[in-house]
């Protein structure tokens, strides 16, 4: 290998480091990891407390991965909820599903106790793993108390983009939906559908 193209190929991880590993400064510019891409082991502490690796996870069963703002975050609660109502639809199909929020481990188990969640819930209070995906954006002003008291003081004032990634056993992301409007989610009826045409690729075996 060259000097030429050491350098190169170091340029282009470093890049994709930076890239991946910075806040936007808007919903708008975030930069997130693509169809195709592995996803970081990064660790993940659950409602309860447990800690587990992303890649353990996903290797037990393709997964569906949901990252919302936080439980404070009304429409997020609305998402949550949809999700369980078609939970059996989706375990049928050979996926699993784990959800992502910007709460401390004890703010999830408020969630998921008051939603009656029948999946997993796992926190990243400091915005480590949303930084990770590309998905993480500066909080306008107005959200960083808030964000702060949700997080037991650990988020230094960012957000996720609410998003949908649908990773299989090996880590590769087949399908994701991300859109900055928080407002608008991934409808049911389109995730099953996504589901269901992976399922027929062999995705979920």
């Amino acid at each position: 290998m060259t000097l030429y193209r050491s350098i190169l190929i170091l340029c282009l991880v470093t890049s994709h480091i930076m890239v991946y590993g910075q806040v936007a400064p808007d919903a708008k510019d975030i930069s997130p990891l693509l169809i195709g891409e592995k996803v970081p082991n990064v660790q993940m502490v659950s409602a309860s407390n447990a800690s587990d690796s992303l890649l353990n996870i996903v290797s037990e069963k393709p997964t569906v991965l949901v990252f919302y703002r936080g439980g404070w975050c009304p429409f997020c609660n609305i998402q949550l909820a949809e999700m369980n109502k078609i939970k059996d639809e989706i375990l049928e199909l050979g996926f699993q599903i784990v959800a992502i929020g910007a709460d401390a481990p004890d703010k999830l188990k408020g969630t998921s106790d008051d939603k009656e969640l029948q999946y997993s819930l796992y926190s990243d209070a400091d915005t480590r793993i949303s930084q990770a995906f590309g998905i993480a954006f500066l909080a306008p002003d107005r959200k960083k108390e808030q964000l702060k008291h949700f997080s037991n003081g650990a988020n230094p004032g960012n957000l996720p983009v609410p998003s949908v990634f649908v990773i299989d056993r090996q880590g590769y992301i087949q399908f994701e939906y991300i859109n900055p409007d928080y407002k608008i989610r991934l409808k049911s009826e389109m995730l099953l559908a996504v589901l269901k045409v992976l399922g027929d690729q062999g995705i979920s075996k």
